[in-house]
């Protein structure tokens, strides 16, 4: 791979990650089992890391692979939860990181209250967006897919969950020099 090669990788609390993995593959398949039952293996109890949404947010031993073939300053960890509060800080880093000059800026988005996710508008002619406009304003929001309401899950599944993750995200951490904040 090439050594000009960046990774962007878009990173959640993989609680809430587990819980939009299962409330996406629930929209498809209304009858899949309760996230709790899916979440933790029948007789021990112990959370199930065979599930694919437990897997993907144990990012610690993803990023170790990953080093592998990319070094540390080919990737940037761009914060979900960040991406939603203060798009256009999390853009200026994704901006910086590819040694790209800083277009996107706070102008470009909506916050859309119903989804809960800020949407990004199309630039106007010559505000230096670079995309022309088009006389179409209109914000582009995230798609159906996103911004569905999580299933209530009970707290103490949260909690069994957050101290199963705490190690991974500790070391994720550790591994980016950056405090997600998940703990």
């Amino acid at each position: 791979m090439s050594r000009h090669t960046k990774l962007l990788v878009v990173v959640r609390d993989p609680v809430t990650r587990a819980v939009s993995d299962y409330t996406q593959t629930r929209s498809k398949k209304p009858d899949i089992p309760a996230f709790e039952s899916l979440a933790f293996r029948n007789g021990t109890g112990a959370v199930d890391v065979a599930w694919s949404a437990v897997q993907i947010g144990m990012y610690a031993k993803h990023l170790e692979r990953w080093r592998r073939y990319f070094p540390a300053e080919q990737l940037l960890f761009v914060s979900g939860e960040r991406l939603i509060a203060d798009p256009a800080g999390e853009m200026a880093r994704v901006q910086d990181f590819l040694g790209l000059r800083r277009v996107v800026a706070e102008r470009h988005f909506h916050f859309d209250a119903a989804k809960g996710f800020p949407c990004l508008k199309r630039p106007e002619s010559g505000d230096g967006g670079g995309g022309g406009g088009g006389g179409n304003n209109k914000p582009h929001c995230l798609g159906k897919t996103k911004g569905r309401t999580h299933p209530s899950i009970q707290p103490s599944v949260v909690l069994r969950l957050r101290q199963f993750y705490r190690p991974y995200n500790r070391k994720f951490y550790q591994m980016t020099g950056h405090d997600f904040g998940w703990d």
